[in-house]
């Protein structure tokens, strides 16, 4: 396993593969479960993302995370990620590698901490792996989130100092 600063023109395919199965779900991230390929490049290729994949052993992305600034301006010392794993590749600790990863990333680039702003409730695997990474539910959003299957549910706001 490798993982590698995304290339946009080699690694679009993969990394679409990858968002399209986790997002036509409904159930984990906001984006709509019909977002279209083009918008790809702005949703987790955009400027001031750094985009990292994960490819395996026969060259198959299995995962993907970026770093962001959670704001601009005076708020860019503060980090925010994006994590997917290839729904083949689930349970077998590509998360907690890409997490490692972002974490280390983060603080190399300078960012004080790492903020996730909408982390739903319901995804419970994700909220224990942030949790065994030291990140805290620092808050709780009623009803943020439109769950495809059970309606409106909770997400949280978690933040890890670094």
């Amino acid at each position: 396993m490798v993982i590698r600063k995304a290339d946009i023109d080699k690694d679009y395919d993969g990394v679409w593969e990858i968002f399209l199965h986790v997002i036509s779900g409904g159930d984990v991230f906001s984006f709509e479960p019909d977002t279209p390929k083009a918008d790809l490049k702005k949703l987790w290729f955009a400027d001031k993302m750094d985009t990292y994949v994960a490819v395996d052993n026969l060259g198959k992305i299995v995962g993907s995370y970026y770093v962001k600034p959670n704001q601009p301006g005076l708020g860019s010392h503060i980090a925010n990620a994006g994590y997917m794993v290839h729904p083949d590749a689930k349970g077998t600790g590509i998360g907690k590698l890409l997490c490692q990863h972002s974490i280390d990333f983060a603080r190399e680039k300078g960012y004080l901490g790492m903020q996730f702003n909408m982390v739903v409730s319901t995804n419970e695997a994700a909220v224990w792996l942030w949790k065994s990474f030291g990140f805290s539910i620092i808050g709780t959003i009623p009803q943020a989130f439109r769950h495809q299957r059970l309606g409106l549910v909770d997400a949280y706001i978690m933040y890890k100092n670094l």
